[in-house]
């Protein structure tokens, strides 16, 4: 019998690739990282894509979270935080272990698991340690499941600023005075430990910054103008990680430059700078994202200065190995020279966010730039690369 003429039963219309955003975690950067998140599920094209917004908790629960970007914002200087958009407070979202399944399950105590379909690409919005360090990226790897950013490698490095410097040196790009202070050292013999830094001030001459080696955000940063405050200062970093890195201060102006990951390959955006703001003694959280003023987006360079920057920009990325995306941080000194501070592979995409305006003012709209780190992942392939 002929089926020449029998109905055909029309084709199915290709599934949208599933975005899970992920959010929130256990270090102290939950906050901006429920805001940053926020952010980009404003912005996800959801024409495109089907989008799963996954929260981690403060103590570590992967909870399904609501849809709704404007809960994730900032009100009245209280950041917002994952517990306050979790659909249920004792329900976990559990990620495949199996490579040839991506399946995402969620349960509750006394039901019955709960098929969410599987995801395609996950893009990790988590600032800080147990999220942003490689710790979700390994985990990811595991899975088999792509991700948006930086692999295992490149994100331990760019959130350990002790090792960021050491491979940037390692490179021949140009970094700052600085030193370190392990819990062991610490642990060992306290006074030995502050004696290295009291030494290093006597070398390079008081302020100083005491910071958690581990953190981002600025959060546990303390500018010590003498040695009267190094003790709360060295106690305030080690709230956040038993590992601290001191540096000295460099005169000059902040630049920050943008690295996106093309199909070509890394390029870097036309460069910021970040005015001080005049209320705080340098560039801290509060600064950053409570009592922020504009950057200046191109920043006010010469051509061969913007430049420079942006190679600096380029070099740093390919030096750490990363992928997808990173922010980084350049001190101009007086005397002219550049100076990479830190990389951060993982930038707040806030509105007032300096990485997505750094894009914008580059020709690369916030939906865009969105989608252009999804599709990034979506090309790479997890495991060895």
């Amino acid at each position: 019998m002929s089926t020449e003429n029998l109905p055909q039963s029309p084709e199915q219309p290709p599934r949208k690739p599933r975005v899970a955003v992920v959010f929130g975690g256990r270090s102290s950067e939950h906050g901006i990282s429920v805001v940053t998140a926020g952010a980009v599920l404003r912005a996800i094209d959801r024409t495109k894509y089907d989008v799963l917004p996954i929260g981690i908790t403060r103590d570590g629960r992967w909870a399904l979270t609501a849809d709704e970007p404007d809960r994730m914002a900032i009100v009245d200087r209280r950041q917002p935080n994952v517990e306050q958009l979790a659909e249920s407070n004792e329900g976990g979202v559990i990620l495949p272990v199996d490579p040839a399944n991506r399946e995402v399950v969620y349960s509750e105590p006394g039901s019955v698991p709960k098929a969410l379909g599987e995801v395609d690409v996950v893009f990790p919005m988590l600032h800080g340690p147990y999220g942003e360090d490689g710790t979700l990226q390994g985990l990811l790897e595991l899975s088999g499941v792509p991700y948006v950013g930086a692999g295992v490698l490149a994100s331990a490095v760019g959130q350990d600023k002790e090792y960021m410097k050491r491979v940037f040196t390692s490179f021949g790009l140009p970094v700052g005075p600085y030193e370190v202070i392990r819990p062991r050292e610490w642990q060992r013999d306290e006074s030995a430990a502050r004696k290295k830094i009291i030494d290093f001030a006597g070398e390079h001459g008081w302020p100083l910054f005491i910071k958690p080696a581990r953190a981002g955000s600025s959060i546990g940063i303390t500018k010590v103008d003498s040695l009267e405050g190094l003790d709360e200062a060295i106690e305030e970093a080690q709230r956040h990680d038993p590992k601290i890195i001191v540096e000295a201060l460099l005169r000059g102006r902040e630049i920050e430059c943008g690295v996106l990951e093309f199909e070509d390959g890394p390029r870097a955006s036309v460069p910021a700078e970040i005015p001080p703001v005049q209320s705080h003694a340098y560039y801290d959280f509060e600064a950053k994202y409570i009592d922020s003023t504009p950057g200046l987006v191109p920043a006010p360079l010469t051509p061969e200065q913007t430049a420079e920057v942006q190679r600096l920009a380029v070099d740093a990325f390919e030096a750490a190995s990363c992928e997808g995306l990173v922010r980084a941080d350049f001190f101009l000194t007086e005397d002219g020279e550049f100076v990479i501070n830190e990389i951060n592979t993982m930038p707040g995409f806030t509105p007032i966010s300096m990485y997505p305006q750094m894009w914008q003012a580059s020709g690369v709209a916030y939906p865009e730039l969105v989608d252009r780190l999804i599709q990034a992942a979506l090309r790479r392939s997890t495991g060895l690369r």
